[in-house]
């Protein structure tokens, strides 16, 4: 029988936890939860887990493509999450941590999934794997498994909205909505569905500029910096300032391409104490392809165009090929 004073002590640990508790956390917190045995979950794709995670992370493999529908970019159906999760041993109903690369909103959505199907009491570690080997940290290279669980999974469909609500809030002067996606997206010249533009009324906030330097990913692929750092969250008076002209009060729905990069801020807005955050799940593709759909900006794909683009391409990898067949022989 424990002991008054060892009842006493977890007790206020407990309560001292709950407390602390934030959803977006830090290095040392990520230790903390690893110490409490949290489940901490990998999402990146296997081989990059294979080549060094956290210690005592799972991992199912990229998660935006092992839950989503390749082509309608939606969640397979519950009753497939449900096995893999149930055979990974990951219970949304525990203490869980999510993390991938420093800043991918994957994580995010990671994180939105285990609160979508019930969860609780997630977190996220948007430094992950980067913050994590900053700090000198030890990664574990073999595969961690833990016992299989059986637990059902419960939509709540009260944390998203559906192509029907969208049509109705995109009226209403009561919802404030945010497009995350790019600038060139927001403004039809960027077309990801049969239409581009964006949901009148919405206001365009990148995901990006919620990181403390938003143009990194761009950087990175012309290597004009070292690393990822840049993809840091920016701090809360920073944050509170991106968001300055919306009010915390009023309905909010946030939306993306497909819903991931819309989870990533939708997630910082709660930590802003942003009240009724919503993510429109369906996103573009369902309002861009949606012929009924009011669009601000509006403008069409051009296939024709696309294909002469698609062509083109293909008649540089055809001499590519020629020249290095000609170099070989």
């Amino acid at each position: 029988m424990k002991s008054f004073l060892a009842i006493i002590l977890a007790s206020i640990f407990s309560i001292a936890f709950a407390q602390q508790k934030t959803t977006i956390i830090q290095t040392d917190q990520m230790q903390q939860a690893i110490t409490r045995g949290a489940i901490i979950w990998d999402v990146r794709d296997e081989k990059s887990y294979l080549e060094g995670h956290i210690p005592g992370a799972i991992n199912i493999g990229e998660v935006g493509s092992v839950l989503r529908d390749p082509n309608k970019e939606d969640y397979i159906s519950t009753e497939q999450i449900q096995k893999l999760f149930d055979n990974a041993g990951l219970d949304v109903n525990r203490d869980v941590v999510v993390y991938g690369a420093r800043g991918n909103p994957y994580t995010y959505f990671g994180l939105y999934t285990i609160n979508y199907f019930g969860g609780k009491n997630a977190q996220v570690y948007h430094d992950g794997i980067d913050g994590w080997k900053q700090a000198g940290l030890l990664v574990q290279k073999e595969r961690q498994t833990l016992a299989p669980v059986s637990v059902v999974l419960v939509a709540q469909p009260q944390l998203v909205v559906s192509n029907e609500q969208m049509l109705k809030m995109a009226q209403s002067k009561s919802v404030q909505i945010i497009d995350a996606r790019t600038p060139d997206e927001f403004s039809g010249k960027d077309v990801r569905a049969i239409r581009g533009g964006h949901i009148p009324n919405s206001v365009n906030i990148p995901f990006e500029d919620n990181w403390q330097d938003p143009a990194t990913a761009i950087k990175l692929s012309k290597k004009q910096v070292a690393d990822n750092s840049g993809m840091a969250l920016k701090n809360q008076t920073d944050l509170k300032r991106l968001y300055a002209n919306l009010d915390p009060d009023k309905e909010t729905v946030v939306y993306c391409q497909s819903g991931v990069r819309a989870a990533e801020t939708a997630v910082v807005l709660k930590t802003l104490g942003f009240k009724k955050v919503k993510v429109y799940d369906s996103a573009w593709l369902g309002w861009g392809n949606n012929l009924k759909a009011p669009v601000a900006d509006e403008t069409f794909l051009n296939v024709g165009a696309l294909n002469a683009k698609m062509a083109a391409m293909q008649n540089k990898i055809n001499q590519l090929e020629d020249a290095l067949k000609a170099k070989n022989n």
